[in-house]
């Protein structure tokens, strides 16, 4: 039987999968040992969504036409929207493998809510707003998957940036040990070619206990109570590994790949509170204590550009005949955007020490611009650092994230591990890219690889 199983471990690192803790991965040691282990790059930005979507359809975001977890419907102030499995023009792996009368398995794939028939089983990801709603595929699955969990099937923790450590612990274990429960249970039920599993456990404990973990985080103290989390949770995702490989049978390919990694967060700029010290951004009032920044708070006619918070920063101007009440002229759009590239770039640390911030453009790193891309895409210190977008903090920089604890940002590379099976053949490389999966699976089931795809296959 010619079956590919893909393990999907979102934000699984590179720096622990396959270099410090590899030797205490049984499973995934010998997986990289017959195969291939290289790190992945990313999307820009390297974030779930567009990674995971970017990873199965082999486009970039722009050629998506998704720059983040929330993007622009319009050009109106405040009209950024969730992203959905409805926004996915482009087509999936398994939309491919449908129309070859091949049967998918996906469970947790980030941006596949809400489900879309195919050739098998779909349950949605972790956007689902909760269990009231139909997340499966077909519908007549839902109510047995709390049953195939072995006891309530977990769409996501419900807060991972909090101060209750125990219970983040112990919640992200028990939503981990249901998907994969759940996961072999369905893969048991039929003979599927193509199954997918993403599981969000490793992101939700980093951002908890990176700084807990890492000798190297400015907060780290040697004998805490919680330095062993994010070890003793990779043993146990190696474990579900062993337990997946068993259930796949001996024939079966498995891929192991993560859509970006984690590093240490230093903090916090505050993106919003330099535009304002910049005279870029104009407010109506001063807040008397920080809080998000909302389209009725700006003076919009005297406003050139505002921010967003989140793992990057996002910066749009505010364009004559493109936003409402614009006054950035189109003849002086990339004076004034260039100048707020040079700026960003050269805003350092607290004690202005540069922190290699980068800011991109949109145009210049994705193939097509659809949708509504930002005007800038901000990597402060190279994701060291991330961006803030309350105002009224008084400050440039903050040494915590504005919307909860954290102590992890995105790294641009993540993982891949696989064993293609059989006697394929596949291009060595250090690093792969993330738009090579697609078309690397597609090419496993001996199908055509469009030619708008622009990953390359990695096997032959």
């Amino acid at each position: 039987m010619n079956r590919l199983l893909v393990i999907g471990l979102d934000c699984l690192t590179p720096q622990l999968a396959l270099d410090s803790w590899l030797d205490d991965m049984p499973n995934l040691r010998a997986l990289a040992r017959q195969g291939i282990a290289a790190r992945l790059r990313s999307t820009i930005p390297p974030i779930t969504i567009p990674a995971w979507t970017a990873m199965m359809t082999s486009k970039d975001p722009g050629m998506l036409g998704l720059y983040g977890f929330r993007n622009r419907v319009s050009y109106d102030y405040g009209s950024l929207k969730i992203a959905s499995a409805n926004d996915v023009k482009a087509r999936t792996v398994w939309n491919y493998l449908s129309r070859s009368r091949l049967k998918s398995l996906l469970v947790g794939v980030p941006q596949t809510y809400p489900p879309k028939p195919l050739r098998g089983i779909m349950v949605s990801d972790f956007t689902a707003p909760s269990k009231d709603v139909t997340f499966v595929y077909p519908p007549g699955i839902q109510g047995l998957l709390d049953h195939l969990a072995g006891g309530d099937y977990v769409l996501d923790v419900k807060d991972f940036r909090t101060e209750h450590k125990v219970a983040l612990r112990d919640s992200v274990m028990t939503m981990t040990a249901a998907r994969f429960q759940a996961f072999r249970a369905l893969l048991r039920s039929d003979d599927f070619d193509f199954a997918v599993i993403v599981e969000m456990g490793p992101d939700r404990l980093q951002h908890g206990f990176w700084r807990f973990c890492d000798p190297t985080h400015r907060l780290y103290q040697a004998g805490n109570p919680y330095q062993h989390v994010l070890h003793d949770y990779y043993i146990t995702l190696d474990q579900e590994l062993g337990r997946i490989i068993e259930a796949a049978g001996e024939a079966a390919s498995i891929m192991v790949v993560s859509d970006h990694g984690a590093q240490a967060m230093e903090g916090a700029v505050c993106i919003n509170e330099w535009l304002r010290r910049e005279g870029y951004l104009r407010l109506k009032h001063q807040p008397v204590a920080p809080v998000p920044l909302t389209a009725d708070m700006v003076d919009w006619p005297n406003t050139r550009a505002w921010g967003e918070g989140g793992y990057y920063g996002r910066v749009f101007l505010n364009v004559v005949g493109r936003e409402p009440q614009g006054c950035v002229s189109q003849s002086d759009y990339h004076r004034v955007r260039d100048g707020l590239k040079a700026g960003l770039e050269a805003l350092g640390d607290e004690s202005g020490n540069s922190i290699n911030t980068r800011a991109l453009c949109p145009a210049d790193v994705y193939r097509e611009t659809n949708g509504i891309p930002p005007d800038l895409i901000v990597y402060f210190g190279d994701l060291h650092w991330r961006s803030a977008g309350s105002v009224g903090i008084g400050a440039l920089h903050q040494r915590e994230n504005d919307t909860g604890p954290d102590d992890a940002n995105h790294m641009a590379d993540g993982v891949l591990v696989w064993q293609p099976g059989g006697d394929r053949p596949w291009r060595d490389a250090d690093r792969y890219e993330i738009c090579d999966v697609a078309p690397s699976v597609l090419r496993f089931f001996g199908l055509e690889v469009p030619e708008d795809m622009i990953g390359q296959s990695i096997i032959s």
